[in-house]
């Protein structure tokens, strides 16, 4: 094998298109069961501060600690929306195994089961949970979860994806 550099040996064309971060799957490839996580994030003020301005709900529950106190929470209460956008596929490693096959989010629901507070480590996942084939496309079902660094789940909830099938 050559040095790096010495110019022994032609280099391989380098394609964008065939630069993968997971080997591409298909909608059969797929399995009832399988989790995608995403990195664990330790929520910050600032992460609140910027999905207030953002998101412009500039209810005093998310930022005053005073008001916050006053009407039974411990802290200011992150928005339940920036807790909801920590399910988002795209913080999991499921889009880059889907990439080719993947045509729309078709829905999403959930539940706020706990308050987040600034200081909490949240550990999101998708599992899924029914794959269900539709003539020439494919609906993929996941259970959306967020736990906390208590092992508390603060949400659960429900993702579908419209994928094409391959045959």
């Amino acid at each position: 094998m050559a040095q790096p550099g010495t110019g022994s040996a032609a280099p391989e064309a380098f394609d964008p298109d065939a630069f993968q971060v997971v080997p591409a799957r298909t909608f059969e490839d797929l399995r009832v069961g399988e989790v995608f996580r995403a990195p664990s994030r330790t929520l910050t003020d600032a992460h609140a501060a910027a999905f207030q301005t953002v998101s412009a709900d500039n209810h005093p529950v998310h930022y005053d600690a005073e008001y916050a106190r006053r009407h039974g929470h411990p802290a200011p209460v992150v928005h339940g929306l920036q807790v909801l956008a920590f399910t988002a596929p795209g913080a999991t490693l499921f889009p880059h195994f889907i990439g080719e096959v993947f045509i729309a989010f078709l829905e999403l629901s959930c539940t706020f089961l706990k308050e987040v507070h600034s200081g909490d480590t949240l550990y999101p996942a998708l599992t899924v949970t029914a794959l269900e084939p539709r003539d020439e496309n494919g609906v993929v079902v996941t259970a959306a979860t967020i736990h906390n660094q208590r092992g508390e789940l603060v949400l659960s909830g429900q993702h579908k994806y419209l994928l094409r099938r391959s045959g």
